[in-house]
């Protein structure tokens, strides 16, 4: 998510034959992952989950989240500017909650012409975005989300992971992202000589994996070893790379801590390489311009957990 995002990525050959599902393991080497938080709470109040958030509060848990704002311009071509504000990010209850057990955070698009940045940069979009940076992080682990996206061309929600420091040399893991086609997510990572449109990269397709597509209820994960990650949709695998395919490139850019991130951006260059839409905006289509301004553009995540 950080740079200009990967179209294919050179390993995508390599792993574009696994295509099963599980999701974040809740104990044990090769456990696959549970993804029932709310519905099996001695699940996740076990010792061997380190962070939780069920979003069941009022509002953001700031000991836990940071809200990001953009002070200028955004990466990769993107059309929004984050904002910390309750029309953007939000802790959500009942029936705006679309069927989260207990609270949601969401994450909302909004048309908003001319807003300026804090540098006095001017984008015609807002959105939210929130990350651990500071506040949690961890080296190997199962991390999950159980999230709801929207659907159009041009929203790009994505659940992510950076390292501190430069980039690409501290690496980036993402679990997931899509580009408002309801019938794929995707996931990469990032490193030296494997970053931007090098990245290795693969698509998990709903229906071939008999899922239902990204406007449902899904569970996104990846089990991050010293030597692999695997991820996976609802607990079916759908890419896994070593350590060993990932320096034939470069260098393993997964031995350092990486705090999580969610986000809905829009438009921008890698919904442009999927589509080649460039109006009404660059990587958004008219149809989705007119769901944003319908305030359809939302981003729902039931919780997030992270287990070792």
């Amino acid at each position: 998510m950080k740079r200009f995002r990967k179209l294919r990525g050179a390993l995508a050959a390599a792993a574009a034959g696994v295509l099963a599902v599980t999701v974040v393991a809740a104990s044990g080497a090769g456990a696959a992952p549970s993804g029932q938080a709310h519905g099996q709470p001695s699940q996740y109040h076990q010792a061997d989950v380190v962070f939780f958030d069920g979003f069941d509060g009022s509002s953001v848990d700031r000991s836990k989240w940071n809200v990001d704002v953009t002070q200028s311009t955004q990466y990769n071509g993107e059309l929004e500017a984050y904002t910390d504000s309750p029309s953007t990010v939000r802790v959500v209850h009942g029936r705006a909650a679309e069927g989260a057990q207990g609270g949601a955070l969401l994450l909302q698009a909004h048309y908003r012409p001319g807003y300026t940045t804090p540098q006095g940069n001017k984008l015609d979009f807002v959105s939210g975005k929130v990350d651990t940076s500071n506040k949690f992080d961890l080296t190997n682990g199962t991390v999950s989300a159980r999230m709801k996206l929207p659907v159009g061309v041009g929203y790009w929600p994505a659940f992510w992971m950076l390292g501190y420091g430069s980039w690409p040399a501290t690496g980036e893991i993402d679990v997931m992202e899509n580009i408002g086609d309801p019938s794929w997510v995707s996931a990469a990572t990032h490193g030296p000589n494997y970053s931007g449109d090098q990245a290795p990269v693969n698509r998990a397709y709903l229906q071939s994996m008999q899922l239902r597509n990204v406007a449902a209820w899904h569970t996104y994960s990846v089990k991050w070893t010293s030597n692999a990650m695997t991820f996976y949709v609802d607990g079916k695998v759908f890419f896994n790379e070593t350590k060993a395919m990932i320096t034939f490139f470069g260098s393993w850019a997964f031995d350092n801590p990486k705090y999580l991130i969610l986000n809905l951006a829009l438009g921008g260059v890698y919904p442009y390489k999927m589509t080649a839409v460039t109006t009404p905006y660059y990587g958004m289509s008219q149809q989705t311009l007119q769901s944003v301004k319908a305030d359809e553009g939302n981003v729902l995540v039931d919780w997030v957990k992270v287990t070792k």
